[in-house]
């Protein structure tokens, strides 16, 4: 492929250039455009789509059944991801709600949406009518928000009827107050409807399970890149957009956060990239919360040394403790294991590390971060629940190991399938990378 660059002037450099032609390797060399690994494109097209979609609207309706609601009504643009596999306006929609979708316990999905992207969703087999959106957000409806608001709750209790064979009850995601107040109004009933669609989230398909697969390709092969480029002299922002630049050229979307630290930046943790230079002998660590082609997260954390000094004795003793940390609790997983055994059984924390621990051992994993989230033994009677792990389950193990005060940290995690015989690791990525101990 040849791509023409115009006579002009830069705009990095300056410099004037002439019309030429340059081709696809030159481009990939020079680092304008990210280099491909085609296989992984092609994993990700043979992906049975219309296979996963009625997998997740089957569990979905499930749940619909199991508490007697004539539907959901999602709003969370990652609800409607698994119900309709589209995404159009993702992230946008996330702070400015307008483009929902309503699930019939027994009948339609039909999907509200903008009619200038309407096409975006069209010839999903799973989405039986689309209609135009009645937004009713400030930034859409101005001052006319009460009446915008008003007419789409009629129009809301208006399908509610239609297709709820009488059924009144149903089951909301996200709504505003004076929408959810204008639904009641209208003789709808409320209910939430994230346990519905974190439980249908739970348990993974055959489907979802090869999409987790290649989208955790496309996380090891951007991982593997980011470890290549780790360099003195490199910013933490220009490592980090190294994982951006790798998950977008195959099709990935988004990651969760921007958790990448190095030297002192470390400890503790939750730290976002900066325009920190790395210095040899830094440790780097990062999370990648990355949501990768499909939709799909793959949520691992590895932590480098960057090239130019050896460890130190301090250093190797920190990756010492989250390696046998994260070893020893994936060995604990297996189905029917409850979440308070697992928090009972996990890996001692010693004590001077306790205070900057990671906020949980274990949270499932999806289209995003979902249920559970399996806490410390420590934190069981402050905010943990119980729950157990069943077969087909995804899941990430954390650690951070930092002491309170420490001049540096180091964050592990893994991605693993629960299957009859245990975790079964999602990622090649080595968890030390070349460090030894």
């Amino acid at each position: 492929m040849d791509i023409r660059y115009n006579k002009g002037i830069s705009a990095s450099t300056g410099i004037s250039s002439e019309n030429r032609y340059y081709r696809q390797d030159e481009l990939v060399a020079t680092h304008q455009i990210s280099a491909i690994d085609k296989s992984l494109i092609g994993a990700f097209e043979a992906i049975n789509r219309p296979a996963l979609r009625a997998y997740r609207l089957d569990r979905l309706r499930a749940q619909l059944r199991m508490h007697d609601y004539a539907g959901m009504l999602l709003a969370d643009p990652v609800n409607i991801r698994y119900a309709t596999d589209t995404n159009s306006l993702g992230v946008w929609v996330m702070h400015a709600p307008s483009r929902y979708v309503f699930v019939a316990t027994d009948g339609p999905v039909v999907l509200f949406d903008f009619t200038s992207s309407v096409h975006n969703s069209e010839g999903i087999e799973s989405i039986d009518e689309i209609r135009p959106t009645i937004p009713w957000n400030y930034f859409l409806a101005g001052p006319r928000v009460e009446e915008k608001a008003a007419a789409w709750a009629r129009t809301m209790a208006d399908v509610v009827r239609q297709y709820g064979g009488g059924n009144r009850r149903l089951a909301v995601d996200k709504c505003d107050p004076w929408g959810a107040e204008r639904l009641r109004i209208e003789g709808v009933t409320l209910h939430d409807a994230q346990p519905l669609t974190e439980m249908a989230r739970l348990i993974k398909g055959p489907q979802e399970i090869e999409q987790h697969k290649v989208s955790m390709g496309v996380c090891d092969l951007a991982v593997t890149r980011m470890r290549e480029a780790l360099r003195p002299g490199i910013t933490e922002n220009q490592l980090w957009s190294v994982l951006q630049d790798t998950n977008t050229a195959h099709g990935g979307e988004w990651s969760e956060a921007r958790l990448l630290s190095s030297g002192p930046r470390t400890n503790p943790w939750f730290r976002d990239a900066s325009n920190r230079v790395i210095n040899a002998g830094d440790i780097v660590g990062f999370d990648t919360d990355m949501v990768g082609p499909g939709g799909y997260l793959s949520d691992i954390s590895r932590s480098f040394i960057c090239p130019g000094k050896n460890p130190s004795a301090d250093q190797l003793t920190l990756f010492g403790h989250a390696r046998d940390q994260i070893s020893h609790n994936c060995s604990l997983l297996k189905p029917g294991v409850t979440f308070r055994e697992f928090s009972e059984k996990c890996w001692t924390v010693p004590e001077k590390y306790v205070h900057n621990r990671y906020m949980m051992m274990v949270h499932g994993c999806g289209l995003v971060d979902e249920y559970p989230s399996v806490a410390y033994a420590v934190d069981f009677d402050e905010w943990g629940y119980d729950g157990t792990f069943e077969e087909n389950m995804v899941v990430s193990v954390e650690s951070f190991i930092g002491e309170r005060g420490g001049s540096e940290g180091v964050k592990l995690e893994e991605q693993v399938l629960i299957t009859k015989e245990g975790a079964v690791l999602l990622s090649n990525c080595p968890l030390l990378g070349d460090i030894s101990i």
